[in-house]
């Protein structure tokens, strides 16, 4: 069943509401760390595994100089640095070093103990609920945005996959 519109038009207000409320708090929780907000997104997602500067950038939804520029001021920190991809010698593959990982756990272990300070008053289930809802709606958005950019026969093959079950 499709969502209706007046409700779909409340989840974009209030997805937009939720991205500059998380704004407002990862800036204020930001400062002091030399890392920017852009830059800390960049290192949690280096953190994940070991890629490529192309990988990287289409996951962050940036483009590839603007990831460039990112890598480069991250690796002048001694967060990250790069390697020859040895499948492929004209590409390099992206990783955290020591200190990238000591500050990704850090700055990671920050804001978890500023959320749970701001959500003092919610309930776990509230909160595990909120988390459950949350993942579901990332994953959702994620594959329509690759189905969407993967052409219509991408999307027209992953609505019969999910239609056929």
């Amino acid at each position: 069943m499709a969502v209706a519109p007046n409700t779909a038009a409340e989840l974009v207000r209030q997805i937009f509401d939720l991205q500059r409320a998380v704004r407002c708090v990862t800036v204020s929780n930001s400062r002091g760390i030399e890392a920017g907000v852009a830059l800390q997104g960049v290192l949690r997602f280096v953190g994940e595994k070991e890629s490529r500067a192309t990988h990287l950038a289409a996951r962050l939804g940036v483009s590839a100089p603007v990831l460039s520029r990112h890598i480069a001021e991250l690796e002048e920190l001694g967060l990250v640095h790069r390697r020859p991809d040895p499948d492929d010698g004209r590409a390099q593959l992206v990783a955290l070093t020591d200190a990238g990982r000591a500050k990704l756990a850090d700055i990671e272990e920050h804001r978890v103990a500023t959320l749970q300070e701001f959500l003092r008053d919610w309930s776990q289930q509230d909160a595990e609920e909120t988390a459950k809802v949350l993942s579901k709606l990332s994953e959702s958005l994620r594959e329509s945005a690759r189905a969407t950019a993967a052409g219509p026969t991408a999307t027209t093959t992953k609505r019969k996959e999910h239609i056929n079950g």
